[in-house]
């Protein structure tokens, strides 16, 4: 029981870091000068915003499924 009740602080701390990675790279790719950096910057925010919006569509998905008796 212990274990699941801290698995939510987890999920927020990791969702949290992913936020402030995002917003980082958000504001590098803002500032940078150079086209290819800009890209890079882009790629690795989009990624990293997939992979904060992964964990939330599995358990959509899984929520929709017809159960099986």
């Amino acid at each position: 029981m212990e274990a699941e009740s801290q698995r939510p602080k987890g999920r927020e701390k990791t969702i949290s870091a992913l936020n402030v990675a995002i917003e980082t790279l958000n504001l590098a790719k803002e500032l940078s000068s150079i086209t290819p950096a800009k890209a890079v910057f882009s790629s690795a925010s989009v990624i990293l915003a997939t992979i904060r919006v992964s964990p939330l569509l599995i358990f959509l998905l899984e929520g929709c499924r017809p159960k099986c008796t």
